[in-house]
């Protein structure tokens, strides 16, 4: 009789704890919000380091040319080389290189597309060696297309950016998160002053899938992301997040230039801090 009991004290203990790991599976909280906010901001400082070379190279023509406001800061190394009709720039970060928006960075990007700039689109590709943001490592290689087109967003001819994701970042305490999909990226404001970065103003979409340590996340971007070169996170936005049928959103504010966000999960907001990690 003894024996049976345990076996059923056992049996229950069991079924409490693998439905209690269910539901951490199967919950949205604060702390997955803040994780995916983080990864977003990761992965548009790599559109904006691919950019920013892009143009560099354009503007160059094949030749070394150091642009005024260029993203990269004074402890960035850029060697250039090109061959066989294919430009490759290779950013060396040195450790604790501090981007514009605060973000630190340390390691290579590189990052390689044509020499005929004259192609209505342009394919770049880029990879990374040792890359650290905030102490994250980044690995994956994917290529962004770029052109020039006319929009719903904005009627006005402009530079589009499709960003094929498809990143695994390693945290500093072993945590892995693997991020597939796709993120476009249009220069809504700012693009008849090529040299100065300050003015620029992206609008950006898309959507994609988070692998998390204890389950998947799906992102879809509802109200476009408005990100401000002059402001060193997203000034407005919503993005509508799922996992396992739960649903949340987090709105990024109404233009104001802060590191506050809204998550509204089952009709509770909270407010929460961009930027960490």
């Amino acid at each position: 009789m003894k024996t049976k009991k345990l076996l059923v004290g056992l049996l229950l203990s069991f079924l409490i704890i693998s439905c209690s790991k269910e539901d951490n599976n199967s919950s949205l909280n604060s702390e997955d919000a803040k994780i995916n906010t983080t990864i977003d901001a990761i992965t548009d400082d790599i559109s904006q380091i691919v950019d920013d070379q892009f143009t560099a190279q354009s503007n160059s023509s094949g030749r070394t040319l150091t642009l005024p406001e260029s993203i990269l800061p004074s402890c960035a190394t850029v060697t250039i080389v090109v061959a066989n009709n294919i430009w490759t720039r290779t950013i060396t970060f040195a450790s604790g290189c501090t981007l514009p928006n605060g973000s630190v960075v340390s390691g290579t990007i590189i990052v390689s597309g044509s020499t005929n700039f004259n192609q209505p689109t342009q394919t770049i590709s880029y990879s990374f060696v040792d890359f650290y943001h905030n102490n994250i490592l980044v690995q994956g290689n994917k290529t962004i297309v770029r052109s020039l087109q006319s929009t719903a967003t904005l009627a006005v001819v402009h530079p589009v950016a499709n960003m094929n994701i498809d990143l695994t970042l390693t945290y500093p305490n072993g945590n892995v998160y693997s991020r597939v999909g796709t993120r476009v990226r249009e220069l809504i404001q700012g693009f008849a002053t090529p040299m100065i970065w300050l003015d620029n103003i992206f609008s950006v979409t898309g959507n994609w899938t988070t692998t998390f340590p204890n389950g998947m996340q799906t992102a879809t971007i509802t109200t476009p992301l408005i990100i401000k070169m002059s402001c060193p996170h997203i000034v407005s936005g919503v993005m509508t997040i799922v996992r396992n049928n739960n649903t949340g959103t987090i709105d990024y504010g109404d233009g104001t230039c802060d590191n506050l966000a809204t998550l509204t999960i089952a009709g509770v907001a909270t407010v929460i801090t961009l930027g960490g990690n």
